[in-house]
């Protein structure tokens, strides 16, 4: 039986692991192999590791630090970031990753999609889109490159289309509730869950484990992401790596599935 997945989600810059707030104020909390060895320990469903910079700087994929990831993980590993073509795609999956996930490429060449899905299969493509809504229309609309890039796409829209392309899995993240641990943004949620039928993983805005559960009650089988909840603890964000344990895990979707 599928269940929902609860995953830590670790944003790289420089090699070092970091933490923003709507995709600003990055803070240094660490080492992403030392994350990696503690989440392994926790059990962890999944993890996806993000590549902050490379796309907004045009760099290529840090395949040394990758395969160091890789090769730690005892995990579903999705990672994202810098990734432009199908053999950067191959090259990462040869790598011992599980899953690779792209915006910007695909945002501006969607048939990207389909190519990579021929060639490493639909479940490890993984299309990733940043929202967040107009400062005037108010309107939902796509982010690339560090959230400082306007796609001009409505992600409703663009959901239907990655799915018709062949993805095998979108991640929502929602860029005005990155690092404020306040909730997920629902609305969004709801908008996106009803147009695909695709495995989707929701990112952005998670401060409890309620904030989970209350999205799993919401839209039943679906990724609990997070990236703040587990690697800050207290309300002075002290950095300490944290998952619910089997137990906690087990109490938190009973009667949810």
């Amino acid at each position: 039986m599928l269940r929902p997945r609860i995953i830590p989600c670790l944003l790289v810059r420089n090699g070092g692991l970091v933490k923003t707030v709507k995709f600003g104020k990055a803070k240094y909390v660490g080492d992403p192999i030392n994350a990696v060895k503690i989440f392994n320990e926790k059990e962890v469903d999944e993890i996806i590791v993000l590549d902050i910079d490379a796309t907004a700087e045009g760099r290529d994929p840090d395949y040394g630090m990758i395969k160091n990831l890789a090769t730690e993980c005892r995990m579903p590993l999705c990672y994202g970031g810098g990734v432009r073509t199908v053999e950067q795609v191959e090259r990462i999956i040869g790598l011992g990753v599980e899953k690779v996930s792209m915006s910007s490429a695909v945002t501006a060449d969607p048939d990207l999609i389909t190519r990579a899905a021929e060639v490493v299969g639909a479940q490890s493509v993984v299309v990733v889109m940043d929202v967040k809504k107009g400062r005037f229309s108010r309107k939902y609309e796509i982010y690339t490159h560090n959230g400082k890039k306007k796609a001009s796409l409505d992600p409703v829209a663009f959901a239907v289309k990655a799915e018709k392309l062949g993805a095998g899995e979108i991640v929502l993240n929602a860029i005005d509730k990155d690092g404020v641990m306040e909730g997920y943004d629902v609305d969004l949620v709801g908008r996106v869950r009803q147009s695909t039928n695709l495995p989707m993983t929701v990112l952005g805005g998670a401060g409890t484990l309620d904030d989970i559960k209350n999205l799993i009650r919401e839209h039943g089988i679906i990724g609990a992401a997070a990236g703040s909840l587990f690697v800050f603890k207290g309300v002075y964000r002290a950095v300490l790596i944290n998952y619910p344990n089997r137990e906690e895990k087990d109490a938190l979707l009973k009667n949810l599935i």
